[in-house]
């Protein structure tokens, strides 16, 4: 392992893993280990676990992380992440988080996300998808609390870029069940050299198929706000509307720096429903959606 097999060798730059578990008796708990360069070069490393109704955040200097991109592993203090699972063992700043889980095969989409934006130069962010879902094994112990994700479900993206988008919306949520589906819809304002746009990306898996919505494919956002989103491409219509929350702070880079601050709600209550012309696909609502968004005002959004 390395600490950086990527190209990024310069500031500023940041990347991030986003891991996300829940059980079958409504636990959820989120992992993002990251690091971040900054204009001068100066590079950190950092975890944040995230919680139905806490959050924490642990910094580490550079010399604690190692990533290995062949076989996807991420080493960050006594802590591993990767393809095979994760293996805690955290002890400081007021959290004690220890025990191993063990993945299952991932869901990988067959293309890539962002599509051609993926080649875009100097884009702020990118985004990616490393596994729609895929089966859970193990325990853990946060702060003294047994948490047994054994038969449960995991979902993990990764981000990497500069910043983070100015005004943003970003939900996920994965279900089992008859009719098991996993969604995920991100909508953000992208600055360009010259203007800039709204884009959208979006992968819905349902009845052994996935729905790709995308600014690349032709979608149009009919309304977003804090409140959720409407999207629509062809026939199709998805509307993510949000429910309930219980926001927790995580902090999120600003040119390469974790300066700012935003907010998640790792267990929104939220309902999705998605329509094929006049045909409802399927209408789904969940407890353990994840939703999160920056720069954007409350208002009315689904109908």
């Amino acid at each position: 392992m390395g600490f950086f097999l990527s190209a990024k060798g310069t500031g500023p730059y940041f990347e991030g893993w986003y891991f996300k578990h829940q059980n079958t008796q409504g636990q959820t708990l989120a992992l993002i280990p990251a690091y971040h360069i900054d204009k001068e070069g100066c590079r950190t490393a950092s975890l944040q676990i995230i919680s139905k109704d806490q959050s924490w955040r642990l910094e580490y200097p550079a010399s604690q992380l190692q990533i290995s991109r062949q076989s996807f592993q991420v080493q960050i203090g006594q802590s591993s992440f990767g393809e095979q699972g994760i293996d805690l063992h955290i002890l400081q700043d007021g959290l004690s988080l220890r025990g191993v889980l063990r993945y299952g095969p991932f869901t990988a989409l067959q293309s890539d996300i962002m599509g051609p934006f993926q080649f875009f130069a100097g884009m702020q962010c990118s985004h990616g998808v490393i596994s729609m879902g895929h089966p859970l094994e193990g325990t853990l112990e946060l702060n003294g609390k047994h948490l047994d994700f054994s038969n449960g479900t995991g979902y993990i993206e990764t981000d990497r870029g500069r910043s983070f988008p100015g005004k943003y919306l970003w939900t996920q949520c994965l279900w089992n069940g008859p009719e098991p589906g996993s969604l995920m819809l991100a909508a953000a304002t992208i600055p360009l050299p010259v203007g800039g746009f709204t884009g959208c990306i979006c992968s819905l898996l349902y009845g052994g198929r996935e729905y790709r919505l995308a600014s690349y494919r032709g979608v149009r956002i009919e309304a977003w706000s804090s409140s959720g989103a409407v999207i629509r491409q062809g026939k199709y219509r998805l509307e993510a509307e949000l429910l309930n929350e219980r926001r927790q702070p995580l902090r999120a880079p600003m040119e390469g720096r974790m300066e700012r601050t935003i907010h998640e709600s790792l267990c929104a209550e939220a309902r999705y429903r998605f329509w094929h012309g006049d045909n409802l696909l399927f209408q789904h609502m969940d407890s353990n959606a994840s939703f999160e968004c920056s720069g954007l005002a409350r208002s009315p959004t689904v109908r």
